[in-house]
């Protein structure tokens, strides 16, 4: 389990009003629709509330990356839009993180650095959070790797976690430490930390190698086949082309968009060997699960144990 961290003052939202003007840190901020139903019962006020709670654990996870906003202006049954660059007006302390694309156009992405921004983001209707894989002084070498495990047609969530083994056990015997969670959908998500070195594509190149040999080593489970009508049924993608430049996942804590207000949460090794369901960590019981935990993914933020993946290529 990971170091419990000591119970910071909580910021508390109105319950009974739909707007707040609120003061964080020395940040003047203020939030709206606080009573919109997000989810049958449940409230942006309390998705607010949620994210303000698990701010300490979630923030390492966030910083210095560039931040792809899914906005739900609706709650997590309406119709949502992705959007790159930092809205303007914007308050003053919203920093942004400026990305050339190959149009050579270059996009202002906001960036979460505390609390007030964390809220102003999520304020604009966004329910998962979705990070830069690299942060912003060099958008171009990530320091992770990562596999999305998503369960193809007639594969249930016993088929994920046994995936999810078997891709631990494979890059253990590489000596490569890994670190899951539960992708709060339908599958897993395995990160793997990297020393900033090789550029994405380096990374993306990578991943695809090791996908296509869980794929030939467990032929009856696992499948890298990107291309959706040639993926056998009854198998669990490993798919490593979210790695690709650009792309993004949810977020560690992250609320998603399901029926339940599920939660992407890192669970241990020894929890998947046991089973859970996704649906046991939500909204409502993960910040109860995260205070006694600590944070699991610290390591993930950690300078030590970091793969060398440029002695791999």
């Amino acid at each position: 389990m990971g170091t419990a961290r000591p119970a910071p003052a909580r910021l508390t939202l109105p319950r009974d009003q739909n707007e707040a003007e609120l003061t964080v840190g020395r940040k003047k901020l203020r939030l709206t629709n606080l009573q919109k139903p997000f989810w049958p019962g449940i409230t942006k006020r309390d998705l607010l509330q949620y994210y303000a709670d698990i701010a300490p654990y979630l923030m390492p996870h966030l910083k210095n990356r560039a931040m792809v906003m899914k906005r739900y202006p609706n709650g997590a049954a309406g119709m949502f839009f992705f959007m790159k660059r930092a809205p303007s007006p914007r308050p003053p302390w919203v920093r942004v993180c400026p990305i050339e694309h190959a149009s050579g156009n270059v996009i202002e992405f906001p960036i979460v650095q505390d609390l007030g921004t964390l809220l102003w983001i999520v304020n604009l209707g966004c329910i998962d959070l979705n990070p830069w894989y690299a942060r912003c002084d060099d958008v171009q070498r990530p320091d992770y790797l990562h596999f999305d495990l998503d369960p193809v047609a007639g594969a249930d969530f016993e088929r994920v976690l046994e995936t999810a083994l078997r891709v631990r056990d494979t890059l253990s015997e590489r000596g490569l430490a890994c670190y899951p969670k539960t992708s709060g959908s339908r599958g897993m998500h395995i990160y793997i930390p990297i020393r900033r070195g090789p550029l994405q594509k380096q990374v993306w190149a990578f991943a695809k190698d090791l996908a296509r040999t869980l794929e030939a080593r467990f032929p009856n489970l696992i499948t890298a086949e990107y291309r959706i009508a040639k993926r056998p049924e009854g198998r669990v993608l490993v798919d490593y082309n979210q790695n690709a430049w650009g792309r993004t996942l949810a977020s560690v804590y992250s609320v998603r968009p399901t029926p339940q207000a599920t939660v992407s949460m890192p669970v241990t090794w020894e929890e998947v060997e046991r089973g859970f369901r996704t649906e046991d960590f939500r909204l409502e019981n993960a910040p109860e699960r995260i205070r006694g935990t600590g944070d699991l993914w610290k390591p993930m933020e950690a300078a030590r144990g970091r793969v060398d993946l440029e002695k791999l290529l």
